[in-house]
């Protein structure tokens, strides 16, 4: 009985780090478009603000929620906190479902 639930709760772990994250790039791509390319590239490049490309959904949304919340996160907060205050929880996924997909 102990082997089944840690192997059920294995289990649901694992699909849920599967599934835990969801966006539609598309979506993202749109948004993307009016309120990120300026500053961080058609492509994700970089320019003003940081390279984006590369960046994992998970770690592009955390960071977008975080300025949306007034957080501190690094030294372009200040730009990036009223960008982000903007954003529906919605537009955070898609705009990091978009990011991942750059290379």
């Amino acid at each position: 009985m102990k082997k089944m639930i840690i192997a059920l709760a294995t289990a649901g772990l694992v699909s849920f780090g599967a599934s835990a994250f969801a966006g539609d790039a598309a979506a993202g791509k749109a948004v993307y478009g009016n309120a990120c390319v300026g500053c961080h590239g058609a492509n994700g490049e970089g320019g003003v603000g940081p390279k984006l490309a590369g960046q994992s959904a998970e770690d592009t949304a955390a960071k977008l929620h975080k300025y949306k919340a007034g957080e501190q996160v690094g030294p372009m907060t200040s730009m990036m906190a009223p960008m982000a205050a903007g954003l529906s929880d919605a537009d955070i996924d898609n705009i990091a479902a978009y990011i991942a997909t750059l290379k």
